[in-house]
């Protein structure tokens, strides 16, 4: 077990395991993230978050020049 530790300290053998490993854990989230039609549907629905906020002001906004 030492030795492993051992060659796994060494920097030209620890770097690219390093490297193969972070790319795997991106690529799953990317899988993760672009499979399932539930999840497609749910995350397209998030593009339009930016322009509720907006309709929610001009209906406040005609609310507030209705009243005057």
């Amino acid at each position: 077990m030492s030795e492993i530790l051992a060659w796994l300290g060494q920097p030209e053998h620890s770097k690219p395991l390093a490297l193969v490993l972070f790319f795997m854990i991106f690529v799953g989230i990317l899988v993760y993230v672009f499979t399932g039609k539930s999840r497609k549907q749910r995350l397209e629905s998030y593009k339009y978050i930016p322009f509720a906020d907006d309709e929610r002001d001009e209906k406040e906004t005609d609310n507030d020049r209705q009243a005057n």
